[in-house]
């Protein structure tokens, strides 16, 4: 019941947010969803026993992929479908507890989190452009954008 009330909250975040910066009606819902899967694969792969960060990296993957896929049907640009998709992953109170730590004077537990930090932002990265990498791939350079007619 918990998941089910996480993928419930995360959908509304990511649609609230969505609104707040003007995302188009028709994306707005599909950003949404792309957003709870994005959580579901991110919670399943943690509860298998992985990594953070390979979990982040597994989930930015899916999120990228699913953007591509749906920005290419309905003929919108990838990031509009790809930030939505990988807000639920963006690391912001683990970086808040690593600045808190290095304010409250406990240096080693806040470069053990910046670490952490960097890390799962970096996994985000990865994901995006590995995603981005498979869609380009046999378009050449600067034809990555346009269709294949």
């Amino acid at each position: 019941m918990g998941l089910i009330l996480e993928l419930v909250i995360t959908f509304f975040a990511i649609v609230g947010f969505g609104i707040i910066f003007s995302v188009p009606k028709r994306a707005l819902l599909l950003g949404g969803g792309i957003g709870v899967v994005t959580w579901f694969v991110l919670q399943t792969t943690l509860s298998l026993g992985a990594s953070s960060v390979f979990a982040t990296v597994t989930a930015s993957l899916t999120a990228a992929t699913i953007a591509h896929l749906l920005a290419r049907k309905i003929r919108i640009p990838v990031t509009t479908l790809s930030i939505p998709g990988i807000l639920p992953l963006v690391p912001g109170s683990r970086a808040y507890f690593t600045m808190l730590a290095f304010v409250e004077g406990d240096y080693l537990q806040g470069l053990e989190n910046g670490v952490e930090t960097m890390l799962q932002a970096g996994g985000i990265a990865a994901g995006l452009v590995f995603a981005l990498s498979i869609f380009s791939f046999g378009k050449g350079i600067g034809h990555r954008y346009e269709s294949n007619h």
